[in-house]
């Protein structure tokens, strides 16, 4: 090889089904890298149609548009001839190939990646390992390329499952995500020649995710003897948020480099002799990261989420958005990070205080929306609130007063918040979290109402942790303490009624939190959770709960997925549901 190699990640933030812009996006990262002198340009996995692109990859019009513009892209690349560009994208399915009669092979498209370079496609690889547990569907949209060889030479099919392509006198590998996490890929790739491997990945972000995926990786570099670059989508889509930090990793395994995290960027390294003429990577340091800490969880959490609730909110055409501010801690959290994410003239908040809202609870959403200078607005609705009382008088004869009235409230919040959305174009954000929604402890119709909820995937006693974080750093140079210490200690209420607080119906939110994490992600049985301690009865009324209340979260909004296990694509339960095991 020449005296380095020059590769440039884009590590961008392309939009599912926007094929065009996401085309642009990479011709305009082609003309930066050839600017810098990049050698090769690698994009994250299926770029071209934004990740993941689900039942679109049904429709014939939407495959043929992704394959015009990757010919729009073999076409510009004439531009940059010394400029070598691998791209992911889907590639449809031959239907005259003799396919097995079998289902997995009726799949409409290929995840596959090309390279481009000087006006032609040099080579293609089509990824062979499909994920198919957790929020991934792939044998659902994709044929494995393990099984294109069906009636094909020996020969021939061993081509087909590797694709080294040289680049600068250096013969590169290429895998697609899942490839590199089973043995067989890379080992095909080095049997082929390959002396580096180049990995294209959408790889789903999940509080430990970043660290478990890096040292999967180390490992299978030590095992193949040769060194990699995981090359990393970024950006949040629907319930996705795709983290970034792409890396480089040795041959014998040492992490050389990493890219910021949560944030787009074009990252260059090199690919080097050393003295001994062993390929390694060296970095260009002013554009690395520290890899992430395992140990700093809300480190993670809070990008993700702001980056979650940005991309959600623009990508879906919205400017700004509103929430109902109550002056406890969950509204408070998600005002945080819309401003974060968005800015403050972008944020809107609307407290409704009811007869039974605390006074406290009114000066803590003032203050906090003094010091994060979003508009606000006080709409009391004890009148509304009355009259429907009186109107529901003669239906509600000879009842006692409970939760219907409770909900009432919720549900005049909840209306007046969605004409405010509807009058204004303002996206609402819902403010429940993880433990109200395992529970059902939230209105359906009321302060469930909402575009996208930012905390759907975070615990309660999470949230608490959240808090303190933000408050102790200014996110971005952001506001520093945005959130008053006293909505932080004070017991949460829904203040729904007298001297009301969550712990009336609920148990500590330690505990409750603990089982649920027990149960979604871990699937123990009520009895293996009652021996590690928790008492029976509370055990049976978190299970009880946790089972009854499918209904209202599968009318509930999107919201990030940052846990192992989250409720939405994750989690598929069904809702007429007797099994209490």
């Amino acid at each position: 090889m020449h005296s380095s190699l020059s590769i440039c990640v884009a590590q961008l933030n392309p939009v599912v089904g926007d094929v065009q812009g996401n085309l642009a996006m990479a011709l305009q990262a082609a003309e930066q890298a050839q600017r810098q002198g990049a050698d090769l340009l690698v994009f994250p996995e299926l770029f071209l149609c934004g990740y993941a692109a689900e039942d679109l990859f049904y429709r014939p019009a939407f495959l043929q548009a992704c394959e015009q513009a990757l010919q729009q892209l073999r076409e510009a690349s004439a531009r940059w001839p010394a400029l070598c560009i691998v791209m992911g994208h889907p590639e449809p399915v031959d239907a005259s190939h003799p396919w097995p009669q079998d289902s997995d092979f009726l799949a409409p498209a290929w995840n596959a990646v090309s390279v481009v370079q000087a006006g032609q496609v040099r080579a293609r690889y089509r990824k062979q390992a499909l994920p198919n547990y957790g929020v991934f569907d792939e044998k659902r949209y994709f044929a494995s390329s393990a099984v294109i060889g069906h009636g094909l030479p020996d020969a021939q099919v061993q081509q087909q499952l590797s694709t080294v392509v040289e680049v600068r006198g250096v013969r590169i590998g290429l895998l697609v995500c899942e490839d590199a996490w089973i043995a067989e890929p890379a080992a095909r790739a080095r049997e082929a020649g390959a002396q580096a491997l180049v990995v294209v990945n959408a790889s789903p972000f999940a509080l430990g995710k970043p660290q478990r995926r890096l040292a999967v990786l180390q490992a299978r570099c030590r095992e193949v003897a040769l060194p990699m670059v995981y090359a990393h989508m970024v950006g949040g889509q629907d319930e996705l948020v795709f983290d970034g930090h792409s890396f480089a990793v040795d041959a014998d395994g040492r992490l050389a480099a990493q890219a910021p995290g949560f944030q787009s960027c074009l990252w260059p390294l090199k690919l080097v002799n050393d003295a001994g003429g062993a390929l390694r990577w060296q970095a260009v340091k002013q554009t690395c990261a520290a890899p992430p800490q395992a140990d700093d969880a809300m480190a993670q959490i809070w990008p993700a989420l702001v980056l979650a609730t940005r991309d959600y909110v623009r990508k879906n055409g919205f400017s700004h958005v509103l929430l109902g501010l109550s002056g406890g801690l969950d509204s408070a959290l998600v005002l945080a990070i819309a401003v974060d994410a968005l800015g403050a003239d972008k944020v809107r908040a609307v407290m409704m205080p009811s007869p039974y809202t605390a006074s406290i609870s009114v000066e803590d959403a003032r203050e906090m929306v003094r010091r994060l200078q979003v508009r606000y607005d006080e709409i009391g609705i004890r009148d509304t609130f009355e009259a429907f009382q009186r109107s529901l008088a003669s239906q509600f004869a000879g009842t006692q007063p409970d939760t219907t009235e409770e909900n009432l409230q919720a549900r005049i919040r909840g209306v007046m918040l969605m004409a405010l959305s509807n009058k204004f174009g303002a996206l609402l954000l819902t403010t429940s979290n993880k433990s109200e929604a395992a529970m059902g402890y939230a209105t359906l119709y009321g302060d469930m109402c909402g575009g996208f909820a930012p905390l759907k995937d975070v615990y309660k006693s999470d949230a608490f942790e959240l808090a303190r974080w933000r408050n102790a750093h200014a996110f971005e140079g952001g506001i520093a303490n945005p959130i008053p210490q006293r909505i932080i200690s004070r017991p949460p209420s829904a203040e729904l009624r007298e001297n009301q607080t969550d712990q009336d119906s609920l148990p500590p939110y330690d505990m409750l939190d603990a089982i649920l994490r027990l149960r979604m992600e871990q699937d123990l049985a009520a009895e293996d959770i009652m021996a590690q301690g928790y008492p029976p009865e509370r055990v049976a009324q978190v299970l009880r709960l946790l089972r009854i209340n499918e209904y209202k979260r599968r009318q509930s909004a999107p919201g990030p997925k940052i846990s192992p296990r989250a409720f939405g694509k994750d989690w598929r339960y069904p809702i007429t549901n007797r099994f209490a095991g």
